[in-house]
C-alpha cells in the first residue's frame, strides 16, 4: 500500500471507528491522525493496520483495536509529566502513543521476539523516553528482579485479567490511576483512580480480549 492510501485509511479509521464512539479529545484525535500505525504492524499484514478488528502478531498475540487504544488514552488523559508503566508491549504502537503524551514509559513484555520488534519500532519512530523490559510482569519475583522502579503515575494493562494483581497495583504512586480489562470472555475496560485511599472505578466499555499471559495457575487438590 502506498503512503497516500495508508494516510487515507488512517483518517477513515479515526472518523469511522474512533470519533463516532465518543472519543473526541482534539489533541488525541490529532495524534492518532499523525501516528503511522502501519509502522508497528508486521509487514505481511500492513493492509490490516487500520481495520476495525485486531491485527495478528507473532507469538499468538494480537494488537489492541484502534478503538481500544483510543479509549485507553482518552480515559487516562495524560498531561505530559507522568511516569507510565505498561504491561504488554506487543509491537510497541500503544507504547509509542503513551510516550508521545508522557514523560517516561516503562513497558514490560513476556515474549522476547516482541521485545526485540518493539524496541526496533520505537527506535525507528523516535521514542527516546521508553524502556522496554523482557519480563513476565505477572510473576512478582521476576518483576522485582527486573528492577523497573515504582511510584508510577499511571499503569496500563493491555490484556484481560480477572483481578488486578496486588504487586502491580503496589507500583502506583499515591493518587495514581490504573486502567485494565477486567473479566473473562466478555471483559470491561475499567479505570481505577486511587484518591485518598479510595478506589474510584469507572467502567468504560465492554469488549473481547486475549487473556494476560504468565499468570500462575492455582494448584487444585483432589481428595
Amino acid at each position: 500500500m502506498d503512503a497516500a492510501t495508508l494516510h487515507s485509511a488512517r483518517r477513515n479509521m479515526v472518523e469511522y471507528q474512533i470519533r463516532c464512539c465518543k472519543v473526541l479529545n482534539p489533541e488525541l484525535i490529532d495524534m492518532l491522525v499523525n501516528s503511522p500505525r502501519e509502522k508497528f504492524v508486521p509487514e505481511h499484514v500492513v493492509s490490516l493496520a487500520y481495520m476495525e478488528g485486531s491485527v495478528p502478531l507473532p507469538c499468538n498475540q494480537e494488537m489492541l483495536t484502534p478503538l481500544q487504544e483510543a479509549q485507553i488514552l482518552q480515559a487516562i488523559a495524560l498531561k505530559g509529566t507522568e511516569r507510565v508503566l505498561e504491561i504488554g508491549t506487543g509491537t510497541g504502537y500503544l507504547t509509542h502513543l503513551l510516550a508521545l503524551q508522557a514523560s517516561e514509559v516503562v513497558s514490560c513484555e513476556i515474549h522476547e521476539e516482541l521485545v526485540n520488534l518493539a524496541k526496533k519500532n520505537l527506535e525507528e519512530n523516535g521514542a527516546d523516553n521508553v524502556k522496554v523490559v523482557h519480563v513476565n510482569a505477572m510473576d512478582e519475583a521476576a518483576l522485582e528482579a527486573a528492577n523497573i522502579g515504582k511510584d508510577f503515575d499511571v499503569i496500563v494493562l493491555g490484556a484481560a485479567l480477572e483481578t488486578i494483581p496486588n504487586h502491580i497495583q503496589a507500583l502506583l504512586k499515591e493518587n495514581g490511576q490504573l486502567i485494565a480489562f477486567i473479566g473473562k470472555d466478555i471483559v470491561t475496560l475499567e479505570l481505577h483512580q486511587f484518591i485518598n485511599g479510595m478506589d474510584i472505578k469507572t467502567g468504560i466499555t465492554e469488549t473481547r480480549l486475549l487473556p494476560m499471559e504468565g499468570i500462575a495457575k492455582e494448584r487444585e487438590f483432589i481428595f
